[in-house]
């Protein structure tokens, strides 16, 4: 089984960027479609972005036109770059397949928005 491995957060102010990456150990991720999910405490993790394995993408609305998923095939990297971020943005960040598979949750990157 593989494993995912995020990287890439921190602390950005408000209207910041801020690019975040999933590698992947394995090449089956590839024909995976795949995903950025993300959760703060007390809520559910929720799914914000989705590429599929021939990268078509799905974003939900509250970060629509501000995100963008993509991913390198030949490195098995997830991107999600992240732009016009808003404080309501702060949360841990994973990727996983999507649907998502209980056994390749990672340690997440935590992305922080504030001033």
């Amino acid at each position: 089984q593989g494993q995912l491995v995020e990287s890439g957060g921190g602390l950005v102010q408000p209207g910041g960027s801020l690019s975040v990456s999933c590698a992947a150990s394995g090449s089956i991720f590839r024909i995976f479609a795949m995903g950025w999910y993300r959760q703060t405490p007390g809520k559910v993790r929720e799914l914000v972005a989705t590429i599929t394995s021939g990268g078509t993408t799905i974003y939900a609305d509250s970060v629509k036109g501000r995100f963008t998923i993509s991913r390198d095939n030949a490195k098995n990297i997830v991107y999600l770059q992240m732009n016009s971020l808003k404080p309501e943005d702060t949360a841990r960040y994973y990727c996983n397949k999507v649907p998502w598979q209980r056994g390749y949750w990672g340690q997440g990157t935590q992305v922080t928005v504030s001033s």
